[in-house]
């Protein structure tokens, strides 16, 4: 399984974000840059967290799978087909979780192509406003399918639990909300969070390494700071779409020597950490 396309969105102008918004974007532009269809993707995965108006149900998938036009009548389709869409929630590992969801789906025939969108938006719809707020209004989208190369794609996907207690937790405080219920959330961060973050994330990515027998001198590790460092349009940073980000700025980046392949890892709440190799098509 490899990825056809990648695509990041972030908010533009100063109306009100939406993540259904952002990950119809960033999920047309991936199907634009594959030159396919909607009714080619087979499954949708959303894994994003923060919506606007703190919105639970319905699941965002199915909203998002309207935005992008992802099979809406199966009959009336020009190519008919089923299409299905669900939300996985779990943080900033949710992207990878979604890989080893897809990778089942190909691997079995259940579809051709999976689509992932990943969106974070402010539930006040603008992550400027707040400046205790820590995430970018920001979305990102990966179009994966099979491959007949059998030296590229991804290798197993491995998750992992860390100790201890979660170093963040993202709430409604009904005793708080008020009357702005709809626009608020309360995002706790323990301090020291991001250095045990940085630890459990480097230990679990040394573990895999030995676990599949990857050389790291080769390999160019796409961790959970790699497309945090910088704040998007000058508000937070990258949540659930971060290792979106982070792969899209290592391909535009110059090529290591002798780098074959890329790992990327995610660490978040829980504590908790996901890894997986992969290799693009003609490394």
């Amino acid at each position: 399984m490899v990825i056809a396309a990648a695509h990041t969105a972030a908010r533009h102008g100063n109306g009100p974000a939406s993540s259904v918004e952002l990950a119809g974007r960033a999920a047309r532009a991936c199907l634009s840059q594959a030159q396919v269809s909607p009714s080619s993707v087979g499954v949708l995965i959303n894994v994003g967290v923060y919506r606007e108006s703190n919105t639970f149900e319905p699941a965002l998938a199915a909203l998002v799978q309207k935005e992008v036009g992802i099979n809406l009548d199966y009959i009336a389709d020009p190519a008919p087909a089923a299409g299905f869409s669900f939300d996985l929630m779990n943080g900033a590992c949710g992207v990878l979780n979604a890989v080893q969801l897809a990778q089942s789906l190909l691997d079995t025939g259940s579809a051709e192509r999976v689509l992932i969108t990943a969106a974070d938006v402010h539930p006040g719809g603008d992550a400027r406003s707040d400046p205790d707020y820590p995430y970018a209004d920001l979305a990102g989208a990966f179009l994966l399918q099979r491959s007949a190369d059998p030296d590229a794609g991804f290798g197993p996907v491995s998750v992992y639990s860390g100790d201890g207690p979660s170093d963040t937790e993202g709430y409604l405080d009904t005793a708080a909300m008020g009357s702005d219920g709809r626009s608020r959330i309360t995002v706790r961060r323990t301090e020291g969070h991001a250095a045990r973050r940085s630890a459990l994330a480097a230990a679990r990515t040394a573990g895999y390494a030995r676990e599949h027998g990857i050389d790291l001198e080769r390999t160019l590790v796409i961790g959970p700071h790699a497309a945090q460092d910088t704040a998007v349009d000058g508000a937070g940073e990258p949540h659930t779409a971060a290792p979106i980000l982070g792969y899209l700025q290592a391909l535009a980046a110059p090529r290591p020597k002798d780098c074959d392949r890329l790992l990327m890892v995610a660490a978040g709440a829980g504590p908790s950490a996901a890894c997986v190799a992969y290799r693009p098509e003609g490394w």
